[in-house]
């Protein structure tokens, strides 16, 4: 898996693999979810800390909205690329943009919404003030989806 990082985003090159194709041999809606977690957590390690050192701290970005556009298709063996930025940065919460796309074309859009949460306790709290300024300095401001 190859990486482009732009200054705020990242993008992670991914090749398709058969197991992530339907029946008609398109990329199942399902797994893009996936894919944008997999670009989320490339963007989480801008911050300075990998997701599961985050989790390692005592807290978990839960998962409170999942958005996602689709307008065409991929195959198998076919290289996509998933680009993610951070949006936006509340008190309590993230939100992240995707764009999946292949040679320059859109295949889909997205983005979610996460809320922190104390791992001890289950419940939201403020974003760690440990891991605020790192994940400030991504806010990549408007969605571009």
């Amino acid at each position: 898996m190859n990486k482009e990082e732009s200054q705020l985003g990242v993008s992670v090159e991914l090749e398709v693999r058969y197991a992530e194709t339907d029946a008609m041999g398109i990329v199942h809606h399902s797994r893009y979810l996936p894919w944008f977690e997999i670009a989320r957590t490339r963007l989480c390690s801008r911050c300075g800390y990998h997701y599961s050192e985050i989790e390692q701290m005592g807290y978990h970005l839960m998962v409170t909205k999942a958005e996602l556009t689709y307008r065409r298709g991929a195959r198998y063996g076919e290289v996509v690329d998933v680009e993610c930025h951070l949006v936006r940065q509340a008190s309590r919460g993230l939100r992240f943009a995707y764009r999946v796309s292949r040679d320059g074309k859109t295949l889909a859009t997205g983005a979610t919404e996460h809320i922190w949460v104390d791992a001890k306790t289950g419940r939201p709290c403020r974003t760690p003030q440990k891991l605020y300024a790192g994940f400030a300095a991504l806010v990549a401001g408007d969605e571009k989806s």
